[in-house]
């Protein structure tokens, strides 16, 4: 999953809540970057990586860059693209963005509101859990 959004809407904290979230439920989840990705298409698929120099870190707000568990890499196949509340729907349906000429759905959520986009997410990803 891509995380999209402008600075300072939620994009690492709602990242690194959905890898506690997925973690707590026993299931694999991991972050491959934070504040900056690199993207290309390998095979039809979009991928992503983080630059070396911020691998291995998030930004914790109020604490700063913070070592983590990641990924070298990742294949992507949502986006979650944080926008102001305006612009949500209550009730959207699919919906899909085009990136480096791969099409990925896509998930429009409110900005820095972690714990409504969480269920969306996962809802949109077909996982139920319960941890």
């Amino acid at each position: 999953m891509l995380v999209a959004g402008s600075s300072g809407s939620g994009k690492t904290a709602l990242a690194l809540a959905l890898v506690e979230k997925f973690r707590g439920a026993g299931r694999f989840a991991r972050l491959v970057s934070d504040d900056q990705v690199f993207l290309s298409v390998h095979y039809g698929r979009l991928l992503c990586h983080a630059p070396q120099a911020i691998s291995g870190l998030a930004e914790v707000r109020g604490v700063g860059p913070v070592p983590v568990e990641h990924e070298a890499a990742a294949a992507v196949d949502l986006l979650v693209r944080l926008v102001p509340a305006t612009e949500v729907e209550r009730l959207p349906g699919q919906d899909s963005e085009t990136i480096l000429g791969c099409m990925i759905n896509r998930l429009l959520l409110a900005e820095r509101e972690i714990s409504m986009a969480t269920p969306a997410i996962l809802a949109r990803l077909g996982i139920t859990l319960f941890a």
